[in-house]
């Protein structure tokens, strides 16, 4: 039978448009210094370990007359060097033109007919410091037969190591009969293919229709003169431009709360957004009486004794949150979050935060790229935000011997939604990835700043300490 897409993967394809994007993106900032990893030492590095993500150099293709859904087929044109690219900062380059640079690419959706990822090697940071930018499609890593390619990048040593290339070639690509000829195969050996065809065809159909009536819909309301109905000061309708925002905290206050106040540390994460939310939308003099909570879908892990263990052993689930933004009270806000995580932990199917930092390979791009794909079809079900955290290794991971000091999760924006927030923890540190559409969150920046404020607030009621400074922290700048 042939890799043909499932109707979850060709569900995320559909929701993509210019202005909604479905690319998981990742941003890592390396520590060089002994180790030469440069743009040529990155090329040979994803040449030697592609063949263990063999999706990275396939390409969707339809199938004439929509007989079945799109197949996965080597590309015979595939290039490593037109997928891992060169760019640079104007040296000494700071954090705020990475994170312009970074916005400006992930704001490009990907070409559909090549493969879906691209990789950024960026120069000129100052310190001698370099970025690399991954962006990969949701459709591609489903945690189960592909993971994420940065994955396979990363090694817990120094020590550069050469897994060995293979001698790849692409398989000969079928005529158009035979792509047809192999969807009436599949059909033959998996009936169920021919209701999968039949559904998505059908969102397709369904997907044109409701944007043709949504249209049409605010086209009356402009005609009658009436106002649209009030909506969530994060929802809106999206541009094709991205804000994104980073923000580097410690580890070791997130457990200083949790020591004093109970709960997880991903309890102390969510808190912290939900104060993050509230102090932003107190500095835009927004009505904190009509926004009393918003509501958020937050993919946690849970146990699945079904999964083999090239799934990761977990699967990915969404669990709904009220972030409490009205509430004035640090520490209420974090019991509030903490209770309602209460049940999925005594169902006992939690999965423990050192059993997902053990895994090997730094799972941590995996999860987010499902955690992302999960929000995506949640989405319609009143969530109005994703939160994804996912507690990576703490212990330091190299690239070609090259050190990580800094990863940023970037994820897409759902159609309506005008913000996302990842959170990856490593190394003793916890990092944010805020996502905003450039026009409807103009101030993200300041959501980054209400961050370190709302831990530094948590933080007091513990201890009375103020938060410590990471080694090579960079205060987020108004200015984007």
């Amino acid at each position: 039978m042939s890799d043909r897409l499932r109707p979850r993967d060709l569900a995320i394809l559909g929701l993509e448009s210019p202005t909604s994007p479905m690319h998981n993106a990742t941003v890592e900032v390396f520590d060089p210094a002994g180790s030469g990893f440069d743009h040529e030492r990155l090329l040979e590095l994803i040449a030697d370990r592609i063949s263990f993500v063999p999706r990275y150099r396939q390409r969707l293709q339809t199938v004439p007359g929509r007989l079945a859904n799109p197949l996965w087929l080597d590309d015979p044109h595939f290039e490593l060097a037109y997928h891992v690219r060169r760019s640079a900062l104007p040296r000494p380059g700071t954090m705020d033109q990475l994170r312009e640079l970074v916005s400006r690419i992930v704001s490009r959706p990907l070409d559909r007919d090549r493969p879906l990822w691209e990789v950024y090697f960026v120069e000129g940071l100052a310190d001698g410091r370099v970025a690399v930018l991954s962006k990969s499609h949701l459709a591609m890593v489903d945690g189960v037969e592909t993971v994420e390619l940065g994955q396979v990048m990363l090694d817990t040593s120094s020590d550069a190591r050469t897994l060995g290339r293979d001698d790849w070639r692409p398989s000969r690509p079928p005529s158009p009969l035979g792509l047809v000829l192999t969807a009436l195969d599949d059909v033959v050996h998996d009936p169920r293919l021919v209701l999968d065809t039949v559904r998505g065809n059908a969102a397709g159909v369904w997907r044109s229709a409701g944007a043709v009536t949504a249209r049409a819909g605010r086209v009356a309301e402009a005609l009658a003169n009436r106002r649209p109905a009030p909506v969530s000061p994060i929802a809106g309708e999206l541009s094709r431009q991205r804000r994104v925002v980073t923000v580097r905290t410690d580890l070791a206050d997130y457990r200083t709360i949790r020591e004093a106040h109970g709960g997880t540390v991903n309890d102390v994460i969510l808190a912290t957004v939900a104060g993050a939310l509230r102090g932003w939308l107190m500095t835009r003099a927004e009505s904190l009486g009509g926004v009393r909570r918003i509501r958020a879908v937050v993919p946690v892990s849970v146990i699945d004794e079904d999964l083999e263990a090239t799934s990761l052993g977990t699967q990915i689930a969404a669990h709904w949150v009220e972030l409490p933004v009205g509430e004035p009270s640090a520490v209420v806000r974090l019991h509030q979050v903490s209770y309602s995580f209460q049940a999925h932990k005594e169902a006992g199917r939690g999965v423990a935060a050192n059993r997902l930092a053990g895994i090997a390979g730094f799972a941590p791009a995996t999860f987010h790229a499902i955690g992302s794909r999960v929000a995506a079809e949640e989405l319609g079900r009143g969530s109005q935000l994703n939160v994804t955290n996912v507690p990576g290794p703490q212990s330091p991971l190299h690239a070609a011997g090259a050190r990580m000091l800094e990863t940023y999760p970037v994820h897409p924006l759902q159609p309506g939604h005008a913000l996302a927030i990842g959170v990856t923890s490593y190394d003793g540190s916890v990092f944010y990835g805020i996502t905003a559409d450039r026009d409807l969150l103009p101030d993200a920046d300041v959501l980054g700043q209400c961050v370190t404020e709302a831990l530094a607030e948590l933080l007091d009621t513990a201890s009375g300490a103020r938060p410590r400074v990471p080694r090579g922290r960079r205060k987020t700048s108004r200015k984007s």
